[in-house]
């Protein structure tokens, strides 16, 4: 009896399938879950090219690694950990990885309700994407994926409080960043109404 594999095949259908290493199973995997893949790889990886690579080797570790799945929680949660454990293993090992110290502070907060009229998410997640590499990671980890300065630390080789210092550091070119924004709508306003 032939194998049938198509989009409507449930998850766990699909992941048994993959575990059998049939073909089908894993290109429909990959067509199913390459969007939001390549998304996550992209927050820690700056040019599109290395992001897809990092995504690719981390679908080549999904499928390689699939048996240990053993449907406890996510598996959507469980390939997110794998292609971010990948992308900082291509961070660490192009040295692209390495924290800043220095940062002017932000001398003011900026005023979040004036900004939620004028930002949209993909005006954060590129101010996000414009942080240094150590900062943008760090905060993508702990911010956006949810792990602990602890978990952190373990995954970065690095000490706990370095993460939480990276961490702030960030937040601070954050609001810098978010301030200059509020400005120019300010401005843009000041003009408007001037007229």
């Amino acid at each position: 009896m032939k194998l049938q594999i198509q989009k409507s095949t449930s998850e766990t259908d699909l992941i048994n399938a993959c575990k059998k290493q049939h073909s089908k199973a894993q290109k429909v995997l990959y067509e199913k879950y390459a969007s939001s893949m390549l998304g996550l790889c992209r927050r820690y990886v700056k040019g599109a090219m290395e992001a897809e690579d990092v995504m690719i080797r981390g679908f080549m570790k999904v499928f390689s690694k699939i048996n240990l799945f053993e449907g406890k929680g996510s598996f959507e949660g469980w390939m997110k950990r794998i292609m971010i454990n990948e992308a900082l293993g291509y961070i660490r090992k192009n040295k692209a990885m390495y924290l800043e110290t220095d940062i002017e502070v932000a001398d003011k907060k900026p005023d979040f309700d004036k900004l939620s009229t004028e930002l949209e998410a993909k005006d954060l997640l590129k101010m996000i994407n414009e942080l240094p590499s150590g900062y943008r990671t760090i905060f993508n980890l702990y911010a956006i994926e949810g792990y602990s300065h602890k978990e952190i630390g373990e995954l970065l080789g690095i000490n706990e409080n370095t993460s939480k210092s990276q961490l702030s550091r960030a937040r601070m070119h954050l609001q810098k960043k978010l301030l200059e924004v509020e400005r120019i709508v300010e401005k843009k306003n000041t003009n408007h109404n001037g007229k």
